[in-house]
């Protein structure tokens, strides 16, 4: 199964920033991480982070559900692929051919551990959100 590289993709970022696409939702644990990534970010770039995770997170309707992911950097990219980078997100690539894609069983797997580290870590009481909210509701517990 080989994914075409982002990086010659010849409208970079669309599938990141595209409201009308983009419905990631994180668990705590990975928003957690998401945070910390988002904070060893040099202050310009992470003033422009929260920038756009707040414009997404006003624009943001939970019954639709989509938002242009505010991890994207122009120039740069995924500002959390190598270390923190989301499950959908990981998952999700482009594919010369349907019959590339990853089974969806693989998803699935990594997520059932991702919950229960979620719960082994949080207690049962944590739901996933989108990423702006995610970032939103963590900067506003931590300040």
């Amino acid at each position: 199964m080989r994914a075409k590289d982002c990086g010659t993709c010849e409208v970079q970022g669309i599938c990141c920033t595209d409201e009308h696409f983009v419905n990631v939702r994180v668990t705590l644990l990975e928003a957690e991480a998401i945070g910390r990534a988002i904070g060893d970010l040099p202050r310009e770039i992470r003033v422009r982070v929260l920038a756009r995770t707040y414009a997404a997170a006003k624009e943001f309707d939970d019954a639709r559900g989509c938002y242009s992911c505010p991890l994207f950097e122009p120039e740069a990219g995924c500002l959390v692929h190598v270390t923190t980078k989301p499950l959908p997100c990981i998952h999700h690539a482009c594919y010369e051919r349907p019959e590339n894609l990853p089974p969806d069983s693989l998803l699935k797997e990594a997520e059932r551990e991702i919950v229960r580290l979620n719960s082994r870590t949080y207690g049962n009481g944590w739901s996933s959100e989108a990423i702006p909210v995610a970032i939103l509701r963590l900067a506003s517990k931590n300040s």
